[in-house]
């Protein structure tokens, strides 16, 4: 088998259990995390910086929400049993600067929860990871949109950057924000960064002996968890998130 062909099965694979394969990553994380705490006590400074890794996370999940709220049907989805699935190319509003908006999203979610642990070494390998684990997706990804689209996809690959984006190639995005599309789609994102970041300060307090906990995550996760089975009950009963997107 030829490389490229290894790469974009590997990259197939990978796309279809993207949803789990990190969460390895994130046990680790809190192993570290746990490693870290038993070492240093808690200060005003560490309250601070544990907001700030989750308003990184929160920063990863708008990226998502942005994307997925202007997205139409068929594009920039959860699928993962289907594989690949794009009726249509995204070319305009954030996939006018970022090729993989979803993925840069996905990125400071995780970034998140990775810096929480203050330690240098797992940062850096996490970052590796993501870089080596994403790539393979991204090329099979990019295989299968260029055999669908052609020359447009094409044309538009080449001006557009893959992660990093570049801002002064905005275009306005051809639809309008569904509200809708987003609640059906990322209801989970919200609640599942709130609860991570409870489980890690929970955690952390309970290694050290200490109840010093940080309520923002504490009454973050409850309110989001609430929020979560609220729009489980409406989408289970009633057609109110159905739409055409």
């Amino acid at each position: 088998m030829a490389l490229k062909e290894e790469l974009e099965d590997q990259g197939n694979w990978l796309f279809k259990y993207r949803s789990f394969l990190p969460i390895g990553i994130l046990f680790i994380g809190l192993v570290v995390f746990i490693q870290t705490n038993l070492e240093k006590e808690t200060t005003d400074c560490m309250v601070y910086y544990e907001i700030f890794c989750l308003f990184v996370s929160l920063a990863g999940l708008g990226v998502r929400i942005y994307t997925v709220g202007h997205t139409p049907k068929n594009t920039s989805g959860r699928n993962t049993a289907d594989g690949q699935v794009a009726d249509t190319l995204n070319t305009t509003g954030i996939y006018s600067v970022v090729r993989h908006p979803l993925y840069l999203g996905n990125f400071l979610m995780w970034l998140g929860p990775a810096l929480m642990t203050e330690n240098v070494w797992f940062i850096i390998s996490f970052i590796l990871f993501y870089w080596i684990y994403y790539e393979r997706i991204i090329y099979a990804e990019e295989q299968f949109l260029e055999r669908k689209f052609g020359d447009i996809y094409r044309n538009w690959s080449g001006k557009v950057p893959v992660f990093i984006p570049k801002l002064d190639f905005f275009t306005k995005s051809s639809l309008s924000f569904s509200l809708k599309k987003v609640l059906k789609k990322e209801k989970n994102g919200l609640f599942a960064v709130f609860l991570i970041f409870m489980i890690f300060d929970l955690i952390g307090e309970w290694v050290k002996n200490h109840t010093h906990y940080n309520m923002l995550f504490i009454v973050g996760c409850a309110l989001t968890m609430i929020i979560y089975i609220v729009l489980k009950i409406i989408k289970k009963r009633t057609n109110y998130l159905e739409n055409n997107r």
